[in-house]
């Protein structure tokens, strides 16, 4: 049996990826990934993800360069998830920051706080004000 068919696609043929970095276990971001893109990961050893918003097949870094080598691709037990473990180059956030995972919720969720600095601003990685 394949390990696409060991897989819980959702109702629209969707599974989340949560993307980790290999060397400091950061989790660096959460997309969503289909059956191509998944094929796609495996062949090439990148991260290709699907987007709902933009209903596009893309890579990880193809505009911005910041690409994410895969270093190991697992899936849990109940098979509805997918962690991909790489080495990412610059930022993984599309904002600028190094994990898309860069505010804390204060306690009683009043507010939130960054707890990383900002990498690079977005404008220079896209082009964009």
């Amino acid at each position: 049996m394949s390990v696409y068919d060991q897989l819980k696609w959702n109702a629209d043929g969707l599974i989340p990826a949560i993307i980790q970095d290999f060397a400091s276990g950061r989790v660096l971001m959460m997309a969503w990934m289909n059956r191509a893109s998944l094929e796609k990961t495996l062949e090439t050893g990148r991260t290709w993800f699907w987007s709902r918003s933009r209903k596009k097949f893309w890579m990880k870094g193809e505009s911005s360069g910041h690409v994410q080598v895969v270093r190991d691709l697992a899936f849990d037990c109940d098979g509805d998830t997918l962690l991909i473990r790489v080495d990412q180059t610059g930022a993984a956030c599309h904002e600028g920051y190094r994990s898309c995972f860069f505010r804390s919720v204060s306690p009683g969720g009043g507010g939130w706080t960054e707890t990383e600095p900002r990498l690079q601003d977005p404008g220079s990685i896209y082009g964009t004000p």
